[in-house]
């Protein structure tokens, strides 16, 4: 089902809604309106939830479905957009996958780039504002 979401949310806060910390909480409400992510972030937190938390394959699983189930889109990655990744990350200096995860973000029309791994307040190309709820 594709509902209108005007917010892009990064890995670390699909990794924090998962958690028991005390970056869940903000990060589950972020959850709870639509929102956008990308195949990139779905295997970032596949891979984030295993190597680094041990996090039971399974629950890895049901996660990803939970994820997939509450999103409005699901962005495909594919060459238009790792081109477009590539012109971001030299005009901002972003690192590449970073990069990849904005041009996303972009693709989808969204307006916030939530994320606490770059730059808050910064807009990018004119029209999407990275956010760092945490603050």
């Amino acid at each position: 089902m594709t509902r209108s979401a005007r917010n892009f949310l990064d890995t670390n806060i699909l990794i924090y809604a998962f958690a028991d910390e005390a970056r869940t909480e903000k990060a589950q409400s972020l959850l709870a309106e639509p929102f956008v992510v990308s195949v990139q972030a779905l295997s970032e937190f596949a891979n984030v939830s295993r190597k680094k938390l041990g996090v039971p394959w399974m629950d890895i699983q049901e996660a990803i479905k939970t994820i997939v189930k509450l999103s409005a889109t699901i962005v495909p990655i594919d060459e238009k957009m790792t081109l477009a990744a590539l012109v971001l990350a030299e005009r901002y200096k972003f690192p590449f996958y970073d990069a990849l995860m904005v041009a996303a973000a972009l693709e989808a029309n969204c307006e916030r780039f939530y994320s606490e791994d770059l730059h808050h307040g910064l807009l990018v190309e004119m029209h999407l504002t990275v956010t760092n709820p945490f603050r």
